[in-house]
């Protein structure tokens, strides 16, 4: 069953769909991408891309899983012309048509994306790789075991934006979304425990290098594809960030799936979860209207940007080793940010944990009983030293 019929993309089903999918009988060749890319072969290369090329009039007869497929595969090849030194559509100019009637039919950008390269791939002897390393596996693997939970969290994100911070179910949304969040953090603990960070900047990033189609430059794919992005949006970004981080949201929203670009179009510019937390406390004042429900939210949402305040610690930390001037080939990553903007963010996620944890220690404060003023009499008694 194709999302023809149906299925969202992202789904369980859907991603069972593409990953079992083999529209342009693409599996011996992707097989053999490691061997041309050990020996940089560019013309094999180019060969291979031009042979899975389908005639642009049958894609129409492919279902949408398969488009998807398609551009799966296609995109293996692309990224090895072009970390070879060759821009693909320069090597085989034929591909143009066929990588924008793709990228029409499946309503994404005319190459390959992190869910391409990642979500979508097969597992076992089908999976495709550039260099077959077992760390390219663990880093691919990263973003599948990720993925499911944060794309429901984004759901949840879009029931938060309607939610009043009073109300019980904020603070129940909330353990929900940190609990999908917390799929991140167990990504990133496995890449810190199995990938070299030289590895990834001397050897996989390589691939992950932008290319040109008719004079338009497009992103490979990156990790910055992951909507974790989408989730700062709702929590605190919409508001309470920097433009440099709001302009990288925004050069990031094309590559997501339809769904999360309609999310983005109607969170944009509306207050963040943090600001309308804010708002909630100074409207009930010193006086305890909302109880112990805000207090909830506020601790709820404090949680959530504790756990992301970890993950992103973390993956600063794998990026400031992997871009230092004497291991990285390039500047940025292949999402475009470089190492600096994650220390922004991270600075960023971590003030607005503390807004949110200081609401509620300010609730608490507030609703304690005050203490009564001691009498003279007490006052001596206190400052009188014992036997």
């Amino acid at each position: 069953m194709s999302t023809l019929e149906g299925l969202e993309y992202g789904c369980p089903a859907q991603l069972e769909a593409v990953r079992s999918a083999d529209p342009l009988r693409a599996d011996e060749l992707c097989a053999r991408l490691r061997g041309m890319n050990d020996d940089a072969d560019v013309a094999a290369l180019a060969e291979s891309l031009r042979a899975l090329l389908p005639d642009p009039g049958e894609i129409g007869q492919l279902s949408t899983d398969e488009c998807l497929a398609a551009m799966r595969d296609l995109g293996m090849f692309l990224g090895s012309i072009k970390r070879h030194g060759t821009e693909p559509a320069e090597a085989v100019p034929e591909s143009l048509p066929v990588l924008t009637e793709l990228g029409r039919r499946t309503d994404m950008v005319p190459r390959d994306t992190v869910l391409h390269y990642c979500v979508w791939n097969p597992e076992g002897p089908r999976r495709r790789m550039y260099t077959g390393d077992p760390q390219e596996r663990i880093l691919q693997d990263s973003v599948r075991h990720a993925f499911p939970r944060l794309n429901t969290g984004l759901r949840i994100c879009d029931e938060l934006t309607r939610t009043d911070p009073a109300a019980e179910r904020f603070a129940a949304l909330a353990r929900e979304l940190d609990e999908c969040v917390g799929a991140m953090l167990e990504s990133i603990n496995a890449v810190m425990a199995e990938v070299s960070p030289v590895f990834f900047a001397r050897t996989l990033r390589p691939y992950f290098e932008e290319i040109t189609l008719r004079g338009r430059t497009y992103l490979g794919p990156a990790a910055a594809q992951v909507p974790l992005w989408l989730v700062d949006e709702v929590l605190w970004l919409s508001d309470r960030g920097v433009a440099e981080y709001e302009n990288f949201l925004l050069d990031s929203v094309p590559y997501g799936l339809p769904r999360w670009r309609e999310l983005h179009a109607g969170w944009r510019g509306r207050p963040s979860v943090v600001t309308r937390l804010v708002e909630a406390f100074d409207a009930a004042g010193g006086h305890d209207r909302a109880g112990h429900r805000l207090r909830d939210g506020a601790n709820a949402l404090a949680g959530v940007l504790s756990t992301i305040v970890t993950f992103r610690g973390r993956h600063y930390r794998i990026a400031r080793q992997a871009y230092q001037e004497e291991v990285r080939l390039y500047p940025r990553g292949s999402g475009g940010a470089g190492v600096d903007l994650l220390q922004r963010v991270l600075l960023l996620t971590r003030q607005n944990a503390r807004v949110a944890a200081e609401r509620t220690d300010q609730r608490r404060r507030s609703s304690r009983p005050a203490s009564p003023t001691p009498t003279p009499a007490e006052r001596t008694e206190r400052r009188t030293p014992g036997p």
